[in-house]
């Protein structure tokens, strides 16, 4: 894509989810798929116990996932977790309870109406170790090796430029750090009519790239162990978003794992040996 284009994708992007954002509700409609988009109901189906679902503030789960990144991330006490495309901020006030007091978390997120409504939700419940900035996920406002774990949940299928994205990541990673996603990823070439729908794209469809290509630019960015599991089951879910279109025979959703190497002689995590940036 050149960059006009990728400006474009942005704002239908940013648009839509700003809707989403102002209203509470997920999901997208469109004439041409007839398409409805997840809820915030659906997260017991993609991994959330009913503890994490009432932990969370009234108003930060909009049912906007595809997974559940934090549940496979293995976070630790102390540690600076990082959340691409935080939304209302559901997973990071989840990633917040397990890192604990001494941990930190930071949700980034290019909509406005998002983030304002993240803050929101952190002040009501004086989330003192959480905080949300407004940015894009291919610039992220993160100091070098600055975080010990990235998240990310149904976002960087949005992204046109996912190489960018995973280079920013492994760039603010500490070495050692990790990556802990759940996005869609495409299994089969797109019909060129769910390929061009607005709504698909917005809806988590459209952008997703296929599992090699994935892979191909989480080594290309530095990664090492790339992981990529397919999950089925989601084809499921995917099929009541966009119902009589077929997207579920084309993408599913996908827990997707990679390491930033250690430097030689180094010491990271949360009692680290050396200084380290702010984030």
């Amino acid at each position: 894509m050149n960059q006009q284009t990728n400006d474009e994708v942005r704002a239908k992007v940013r648009e839509e989810y700003g809707k989403v954002a102002r209203t509470g509700t997920g999901g997208c409609c469109s004439t041409a798929t007839g398409c409805c988009g997840p809820s915030a109901g659906d997260s017991r189906a993609l991994g959330y116990s009913e503890e994490e679902l009432a932990a969370a503030p009234d108003g930060a789960n909009l049912g906007l996932g595809c997974g559940n990144p934090q549940a496979i991330a293995a976070l630790r006490e102390g540690e600076t977790v990082l959340d691409l495309g935080a939304g209302g901020g559901f997973d990071c006030f989840l990633a917040a309870r397990q890192v604990g007091a001494k941990g930190r978390v930071i949700g980034v997120d290019m909509t406005p109406d998002m983030v304002t409504r993240a803050r929101g939700n952190a002040e009501r419940i004086a989330a003192s170790n959480v905080e949300f900035r407004l940015g894009e996920i291919e610039h992220l406002p993160v100091s070098d090796a600055s975080v010990d774990v990235i998240l990310s949940n149904c976002v960087i299928n949005l992204s046109p430029d996912k190489g960018a994205v995973f280079r920013e990541a492994f760039r603010v990673l500490k070495p050692g750090g990790r990556l802990a996603i759940s996005d869609v990823v495409a299994t089969a070439d797109l019909p060129a009519a769910i390929a061009a729908d607005a709504a698909a794209l917005t809806g988590c469809v459209a952008g997703a790239a296929s599992v090699d290509e994935v892979q191909r630019l989480l080594l290309a960015a530095g990664f090492e162990q790339p992981r990529i599991q397919i999950k089925e089951d989601s084809r499921a879910f995917i099929r009541d978003w966009f119902p009589d279109t077929g997207a579920e025979a084309y993408v599913a959703s996908a827990v997707i794992e990679a390491v930033k190497p250690k430097a030689a002689g180094a010491c990271c995590g949360p009692t680290c040996c050396v200084p380290e940036a702010a984030p």
